[in-house]
């Protein structure tokens, strides 16, 4: 299984970014983004099923961050509007067997290489 994350890139505050992962095949049932700043712990920003449903986010992207599935391109999409400099991190794009979407990196099972968001104040 491969994960290719991209879309990243160095904008102002309040401007928007979308963020891609093209995956290699569907063995999994589940995709999340999870981002880590500089000397701070990877913290999740939001999760989706291919199956369905509601998709979960991070208390502090919810309402500015929409993930979004293209199921007929094995595609999920991260749209980022309104960022703020503490955005600024590697985002990461992750997969999960299990159908149950989860806010815990420790399980999903592939990752991708991530991709720079830098956002200036």
């Amino acid at each position: 299984v491969q994960l290719q994350a991209s879309g990243g890139g160095l904008v102002q505050a309040g401007d928007s970014l979308r963020l891609s992962c093209g995956t290699s095949g569907r063995t999994f049932n589940s995709m999340g983004w999870f981002r880590q700043a500089p000397g701070k712990e990877r913290e999740f920003v939001a999760a989706i099923s291919w199956a369905g449903g509601s998709p979960i986010y991070g208390d502090s992207v919810k309402g500015r961050f929409t993930i979004s599935r293209d199921n007929a391109k094995n595609a999920v999409y991260l749209q980022m509007n309104n960022l703020k400099p503490e955005d600024t991190a590697v985002y990461y794009c992750a997969a999960r067997r299990a159908t149950v979407l989860s806010r815990y990196s420790i399980s999903y099972n592939f990752w991708g290489q991530g991709t720079q968001v830098t956002v200036s104040s």
